[in-house]
């Protein structure tokens, strides 16, 4: 087996830093009047990440990949090259990433939807762009490919952090390992790492992508309405859970550096 074995680890930041679905939304509506913590449809408090279930290597044609389990959310992520650019000419200084984010036309429950978000595909290569060292492969391309197997909430965080695994994973010279992580402001509460019931009922949105060793934040994205002193909790929530990702991703790297060592 030339993939890392695949393990879940929890990445918890620290709490200071149909008729069922009608029921659940009104829980959620009682809840929502509370300012207290309370356990979520999946069991969780309003501090604690789902468990992060990572891997590398699933695609054996690509240079690098990696795949991500986020409770029902589910991606796997391929990077090609680097290889010769056809616009060699623009980019004799520094190489070109190109990303790329698709969904299967089964992964939400909207039928037909299995399209490339073009929207996603640019703030992946926002997130991405000020972690890779360009300047180490001139007049080349490096293409990251990601796709959604399943969409349960957080997508666009766990497209981010998968992919920098799967950079990794292909050998590409970074500054850091990029990870990521959102939460949802409901009522007086800010819960994190929210599912896509979660996010449907949600007052705001913010996600951080971060490199926790440079301690640099590599995209904010900000949505609805916040309080600043939210969002400054909300920030360091963020960056906390984005650290202690961080550790679960070098672990499978380092799976990964010791099986390739017995093969």
């Amino acid at each position: 087996m030339s993939a890392a074995a695949a393990a879940a680890g929890t990445y918890t930041p620290a709490a200071e830093a149909g008729g069922k679905r009608r029921e659940k939304r009104e829980e959620l509506r009682r809840h929502l009047a509370e300012d207290a913590d309370w356990p979520r449809a999946d069991g969780r408090s309003i501090h604690d990440c789902r468990p992060a279930f990572m891997q590398t290597g699933p695609t054996t044609a690509a240079s690098g990949s990696a795949y991500a389990e986020f409770g029902k959310t589910k991606v796997i992520v391929s990077v090609f090259g680097p290889r010769e650019s056809k616009k060699a000419m623009l980019y004799s200084d520094t190489g070109r990433l190109n990303c790329s984010v698709s969904y299967t036309t089964f992964a939400t429950g909207i039928r037909g939807q299995g399209l490339e978000n073009k929207e996603y595909s640019g703030m992946l290569h926002k997130a991405l762009e000020g972690a890779v060292m360009l300047h180490t492969f001139p007049k080349t391309t490096v293409d990251v490919f990601a796709l959604v197997l399943e969409s349960g909430g957080s997508d666009l965080p766990i497209i981010i952090s998968c992919a920098s695994l799967a950079l990794a994973d292909a050998g590409i010279m970074m500054y850091d390992l990029v990870t990521s992580v959102s939460v949802s402001c409901l009522g007086k509460n800010v819960i994190i790492d929210p599912t896509s019931d979660e996010e449907a009922w949600q007052d705001g949105g913010l996600m951080v992508s971060y490199m926790p060793t440079r301690r640099e934040i590599t995209q904010l994205t900000l949505t609805g309405e916040w309080s600043d002193g939210k969002i400054t909790n909300a920030v360091e929530l963020c960056m906390d859970a984005c650290s202690k990702l961080c550790e679960i991703l070098r672990e499978r790297l380092k799976d990964t550096a010791v099986l390739e060592e017995n093969e």
